[in-house]
């Protein structure tokens, strides 16, 4: 993990993390020949791809009663857990809906209607794995917004359903469920095959080639984001307790090896004590290589001036997630411009926010919390503009709808307004 203390330092290190992003040759030609076989050959190619990566022909298709017998196999304590995380997850979405609004001038009415999407899939990725809290933070925003059918799709090794996931299904009420996944199961969501029929919306983290499907099928579907590797930047001052930081610092060092832990800091006394603390905690992490690998190459502690260097160079980073251990940490919060969450305070850990806090943990990565915002009720609303004019709205309107219309040269525009016009009685 490099101590970094120069601007020139600084710009390279930056320029490292950018350079992270999906590389577009090699991994998007083999997708975009994944993606065109699904297309073209439907149920048949996501049964092939089973086969292949899966090792299994079961039906895609997962039965209800499959999904509610797995369910029953875990244990009461991590039941209540997933329905305490599943709470507190709805509360805080359900703030976030909207609702349609309108307003009226004379004979003139606008507004906006706002409505849900009818259909989004959800991707879940890990096979075996459990990632139960994708389920929770992917879906609930979903049933919040309204949205009447909601599709999950998850990779089977051998076919074998993992218990957590289907409970945390079975919590939710989730009843279509497919047997698939990698960038195959992407297509079949955006193209729609015999037994799947398309959605409007794909949301859920995956792998490198999930991420390549869901780029390459935007346009025909809409997606939540493209994720990257995991990010955690911490901001701190000497009053900022070692031990936290460091086991903060590799909470997202132990996803991957490309993921990015950066500590900012105008003490250099609590650098040392940090990177003491790291080498301290790594030594009893059952995933220390994973996390040794990832501070290695994307893993920093830039010593500053001041704090307010810290947040502008947090702001130029524009991190996943950004923690601020000061002493006064909601005092800087109006210098935090960029970030997908922002946890404040020594008893702020970034999983909190993984999985009971309540905000979504799909948040942007890569820089782009610069314009990205973590995932929410309002990604699955569409909004259609209303506009309903009566005559002598439409008289006070028409004279300039004429001029600009001939303006641009669209003399068809022009004439709607001059041929109501010869109707109008003065």
């Amino acid at each position: 993990m490099q101590t970094i203390k120069k601007v020139e330092e600084l710009e390279k290190f930056i320029r490292k993390l950018e350079k992270r992003n999906i590389s577009e040759t090699k991994i998007q030609k083999t997708v975009a020949n994944i993606l065109k076989e699904v297309k073209k050959k439907g149920d048949e190619a996501l049964i092939k791809y089973n086969n292949i990566f899966d090792k299994h022909t079961l039906p895609l298709k997962i039965n209800s009663d499959e999904i509610k017998e797995n369910s029953k196999k875990i244990s009461r304590e991590i039941f209540d857990a997933l329905n305490f995380a599943a709470d507190r997850i709805r509360k805080f979405h359900e703030k976030q809906l909207e609702k349609s609004w309108q307003y009226s001038e004379d004979d003139i009415t606008l507004g906006q209607l706002i409505r849900p999407l009818q259909r989004i899939g959800a991707y879940v990725p890990g096979g075996k794995a459990s990632y139960p809290s994708t389920i929770l933070m992917n879906i609930i925003p979903a049933q919040v917004a309204g949205v009447k059918e909601i599709v999950v799709t998850l990779p089977t090794p051998k076919g074998e359903l993992n218990s957590t996931v289907c409970a945390a299904l079975d919590i939710l009420g989730i009843e279509e469920v497919y047997r698939i996944g990698g960038a195959q199961a992407i297509g079949a969501l955006a193209y729609g095959t015999e037994t799947i029929k398309k959605v409007d919306k794909i949301v859920g983290p995956g792998n490198i080639y999930v991420a390549m499907a869901k780029k390459l099928v935007f346009g025909i579907v809409d997606i939540d984001i493209i994720a990257g590797p995991s990010e955690i930047l911490i901001i701190a001052d000497e009053s900022a307790n070692p031990t936290f930081v460091a086991s903060d610092l590799l909470s997202q060092a132990e996803h991957d090896e490309m993921a990015s832990s950066i500590l900012i800091t105008n003490s250099a006394n609590l650098a040392r004590a940090v990177k003491r603390e790291i080498s301290k905690q790594l030594k009893n992490l059952p995933k220390a290589s994973i996390a040794m690998e990832s501070l290695r190459n994307f893993g920093a502690i830039i010593i500053v001036n001041s704090i307010e260097e810290a947040c502008k160079i947090a702001n130029k980073i524009a991190p996943e997630h950004l923690e601020v251990m000061t002493k006064n940490p909601d005092e800087i919060l109006p210098l935090l411009q960029n970030a997908g969450a922002i946890f404040l305070g020594q008893w702020t850990p970034e999983p909190l926010g993984d999985y009971v806090a309540g905000p979504n943990h799909t948040l942007p990565t890569s820089g782009t919390a610069k314009f990205f915002s973590p995932l929410g009720v309002y990604d699955f609303l569409k909004k259609s503009s209303l506009i309903k004019c009566g005559m002598n709205s439409f008289k006070k309107f028409a004279p300039y709808v004429d001029i600009l219309a001939t303006l641009e040269g669209l003399e068809a525009h022009a004439n709607t307004v001059k041929i109501r016009m010869n109707f109008i009685k003065d």
